[in-house]
């Protein structure tokens, strides 16, 4: 049974931007003589900006204001956009769930100049398309307001509602918003958060939304 709306993470869900944002934040700790912790890209899945500066200037010795840091590090990212892809098989069930008037929302922890920046690479804004980033909600995931903000958007209870993330930190934020949610994760095999259903490959993702 398909769901009255379906809410969608963007990076590393609906767009393969993860390995875009690793590369810029290595380019960008490396010009500020910050060496990259071996872990950068498990520290960093799913988190907000702020969060993910606050580690870097606490654990690996960053210096640089906030405020330089975005910069610097958006400096390395916008140049990768061109070469942004969708991650397979997801744009294709967005475009299916429009066909059959399902509410969407891209629901993300990345600012809104990023949020637009990989939707418009990949050809996925169009009119009326609803999208909540970071700069939207006054706490980002792990915390419920993305996805309720998302809810309210579309005017559908949360509980009819489902919510795709490939992070851990996304998925906390949808069963805390009350959501069936799913995890989609990077890795097909990994485990999500306890009440979260897992899809494994966009097949099975289409199975728990109701589309096969």
């Amino acid at each position: 049974m398909t769901p009255k709306a379906v809410f969608w993470d963007m990076d590393g869900t609906l767009t393969d931007s993860e390995p875009l944002h690793e590369a810029a934040l290595v380019g960008a700790l490396r010009s500020a003589g910050v060496t990259p912790p071996a872990d950068l890209h498990e520290r960093v899945l799913g988190i907000a900006a702020w969060p993910v500066y606050e580690m870097l200037r606490d654990e690996c010795g960053l210096d640089l204001p906030f405020d330089d840091w975005i910069a610097r590090k958006y400096e390395h990212y916008f140049p990768l956009v061109a070469d942004l892809k969708p991650r397979p098989g997801a744009i294709e069930i967005y475009q299916e769930l429009r066909m059959r008037g399902i509410p969407q929302a891209v629901v993300s922890n990345s600012d809104r100049l990023i949020v637009d920046a990989n939707l418009r690479a990949v050809g996925l804004l169009h009119p009326g398309m609803r999208t909540v980033s970071r700069n939207d909600v006054r706490q980002g995931k792990p915390h419920a307001e993305p996805f309720l903000r998302a809810a309210w958007l579309v005017q559908v209870d949360p509980a009819d509602a489902v919510a795709i993330d490939d992070s851990v930190t996304g998925v906390t934020a949808g069963l805390a918003a009350g959501m069936r949610t799913i995890f989609w994760p990077e890795r097909p095999g990994m485990k999500g958060p306890e009440g979260a259903l897992v899809a494994n490959d966009a097949d099975e993702l289409r199975a728990l939304l109701g589309l096969d």
